[in-house]
């Protein structure tokens, strides 16, 4: 997942209880979500486990979720701009890693994904 790091480092740090998305994964077997943080980081920074993703209108998530969100009210619904249904993941299991990895050099065609991207464990050395 591509994170601003300001929220990134929220996760890492355990404030961050729930990542929002305006998609859901097309996939369900998601074993781990790596944290791509953004510019100016531009690194992989650690992961997550899902406990569960929870698919409702954004005033819901919100009136729900505000107390572990890790994100103003203002941030969430300028996020959820016009869209009827958002989602949260619960994130658990959150590890940080001693040294980020820098995508580019297990991928030297990286591109940061808009929102996020599956990527294959073999095919990726230097993560585990």
């Amino acid at each position: 997942l591509s994170i601003k790091p300001k929220f990134a480092e929220s996760i890492i740090n355990g404030r961050k209880k729930y990542e929002f998305r305006k998609n859901a994964f097309s996939k369900k077997n998601i074993g781990r979500v790596y944290i791509y943080s953004t510019t100016p980081i531009k690194k992989v920074i650690g992961f997550f486990k899902i406990s569960k993703i929870i698919e409702d209108k954004p005033i819901n998530l919100w009136h729900h979720l505000k107390d572990e969100a890790g994100i103003s009210e203002e941030d969430f619904f300028d996020y959820f701009k016009n869209r009827e249904i958002g989602f949260a993941l619960e994130i658990v299991e959150v590890e940080k890693f001693e040294n980020p990895v820098d995508p580019k050099i297990m991928f030297p065609n990286f591109v940061p994904p808009q929102s996020f991207c599956y990527i294959k464990l073999g095919r990726a050395p230097g993560l585990r």
